[in-house]
């Protein structure tokens, strides 16, 4: 049999692999994304009560990013996985079941990667929130506006600008973390790739190929923030 030339490998042919790469990088940008959204959920809560938390809450905050920051990705992987697995067989043999209960791996991937997510984005949004100016919040509270209305209308919206630069780095980590969901068995595009090559006994075609999609991702990731970046920045660029 004639062996398969790169493009015909990675076409879209009968013999080709190109929907099934396709498909896994559109798993690796949701597992990514989801994840991405679980991390500025946490991370926001954790920026609050770093910067306006008693001392108990402080220092639980504090605890939290260090640790998280502090420990291997893998293991946080590991630990929802097997921990979570391990949670389901004890619940499950109350009610008779037997053997190894999953969870989901895409669930549990998304979750672990924004645990570790919000730990960064928690000090990206603790920083940007140090530069927006006291005077405006100053002003706000002289005029009687309540907490609410003033995060949503002046805080919130200049965290924001502030933390895009920092918030485009955690989501390109976010995408590199991702590849780590490939050991609970979720077909992602670092998974598929390892199953293609390991079909085909061509590792370096599809390994290549999957850093060639990493890097699209990773170039129109760069591009979207930047214009966000932009954008966010217009009124000011303006005022000077």
């Amino acid at each position: 049999m004639q062996e398969l030339s790169y493009f015909e490998l990675i076409g879209f042919g009968p013999n080709g692999w190109g929907w099934a790469l396709l498909t896994a990088a559109g798993m690796t940008i949701a597992v990514a994304f989801c994840g991405f959204l679980i991390g500025s959920v946490i991370g926001t809560l954790v920026a609050w009560a770093k910067i306006g938390g008693n001392l108990v809450i402080r220092g639980i905050a504090d605890g939290y990013t260090t640790v998280l920051r502090g420990i291997p990705d893998l293991l946080v992987i590991y630990l929802f996985y097997f921990g979570g697995s391990a949670a389901l067989g004890a619940i499950g043999s109350l009610f008779g079941a037997e053997g190894f209960i999953g969870v989901p791996a895409f669930a549990t991937g998304a979750i672990a990667i924004g645990i570790v997510s919000g730990a960064y984005q928690a000090e990206v949004f603790r920083g940007a929130y140090q530069v927006v100016s006291r005077g405006e919040i100053e002003a706000a509270r002289s005029v009687g506006m309540h907490r609410g209305l003033m995060f949503r209308r002046i805080i919130a919206p200049q965290v924001l600008r502030y933390a895009i630069p920092g918030l485009g780095n955690t989501w390109q980590l976010v995408l590199k973390e991702s590849a780590l969901i490939s050991v609970t068995g979720l077909v992602e595009l670092l998974r598929q790739s390892h199953i293609a090559a390991g079909s085909t006994r061509r590792p370096f075609d599809f390994y290549i190929t999957a850093a060639i999609l990493y890097l699209i991702i990773t170039w129109a990731s760069t591009y979207l923030f930047q214009r966000a970046e932009s954008h966010s920045m217009r009124g000011m660029r303006r005022a000077a």
